[in-house]
């Protein structure tokens, strides 16, 4: 009885196995256009995996990774005890959040507003004109931030001597740097947050529009019943995915505009440009894994909370 009980288990096994295999012969075209990506993944997310254990060894570059001595939690303790970790997180937290809730608001009131444009050449100039800064380079962005608020011959500070008014030196002044940031990223990435909801705006059916054309809703109700409830499933799914990217901020902008000036760090620095000088500036590599570790795992949790919140308020939309 046992061992027909285990031939059944093996037996099943390699009928799973076999299920499988059939199914991907019969998907044979969508594999291959999914390999780039599978191996984008495995290359760049699995395959550096045991890396992970930098952080909890004191890197030596003679001894290599497994060969430097294990101390545990240490480069953790030192983290907590610095009291960067705080403001790393916090600070990564708090842009990403401002980013994530103005991304998509301002993408879904200018979606909305480009689906109302009746005439055909403005709409499609008015597209292509809001999509052009996010093919722009962060040094270039960074450039002409730096243009634009330079002490000396910025174009701000010339308008202000134009009109008699005494210069600001920004690049002293922490404060004024979360307003700038904020609205440089939203000029580059709202263009294209918008063409997403925009094409979900042209997917919604038209006799649903028309119906309620011919029920005499005007602009503003059809916009309220329609098409902003269409919205709603791509909104929530386009959060919960940013969730995931919430302690990951984005470095590119952040250095390029900042760069080194540790004036500006207390309302400033991230995580990843914490980590880029930790590994290149101070080659104290083991901190700057313990700091990507914390990171990936606070991530992890927050995406995990948000989905199980997520399913408990509208299943549907839960991403598993």
């Amino acid at each position: 009885m046992e061992k027909s009980t285990e031939l059944k288990h093996v037996t099943g096994g390699g009928g799973r196995f076999r299920r499988f295999l059939s199914s991907c012969g019969k998907h044979k075209t969508l594999i291959l256009m999914c390999l780039p990506a599978i191996v984008f993944f495995i290359a760049f997310c699995y395959a550096p995996l045991p890396g992970l254990y930098v952080a909890f060894v004191k890197y030596n570059y003679g001894k290599g990774i497994f060969g430097s001595k294990f101390i545990g939690l240490e480069n953790f303790r030192f983290l907590f005890e610095s009291g960067k970790l705080w403001m790393l997180t916090r600070n990564t937290i708090l842009y990403n959040f401002a980013f994530l809730i103005l991304d998509n608001v301002v993408a879904v009131f200018m979606a909305v507003l480009l689906n109302e444009i009746t005439h055909r050449w403005f709409k499609k100039f008015s597209q292509t004109v809001m999509l052009l800064p996010y093919f722009i380079s962060a040094v270039l962005v960074g450039l002409l931030v730096y243009n634009i608020f330079n002490f000396d011959y910025g174009f701000f500070n010339r308008v202000l001597k134009y009109m008699n008014i005494e210069p600001w030196a920004p690049y002293s002044d922490p404060k004024a740097w979360p307003g700038i940031i904020i609205l440089v990223q939203l000029w580059q990435c709202t263009g294209y947050n918008t063409i997403v909801y925009f094409a979900t705006i042209m997917g919604i059916d038209s006799e649903t529009i028309e119906a309620a054309r011919i029920d005499g809703v005007n602009a503003f109700q059809r916009i309220r019943y329609v098409t902003l409830p269409m919205l709603k499933p791509t909104f929530v799914i386009l959060m919960l995915f940013a969730m995931g990217g919430i302690v990951k901020g984005n470095f590119g902008l952040f250095y390029n505009i900042v760069g080194q000036n540790s004036m500006l760090y207390p309302m400033t620095d991230i995580i990843e440009t914490y980590v880029y000088r930790a590994t290149m500036s101070d080659f104290n590599f083991s901190t700057a894994s313990a700091v990507g570790f914390y990171q990936s795992v606070i991530g992890f949790a927050i995406v995990m909370v948000c989905n199980k919140v997520i399913k408990h308020v509208e299943p549907d939309y839960a991403l598993f």
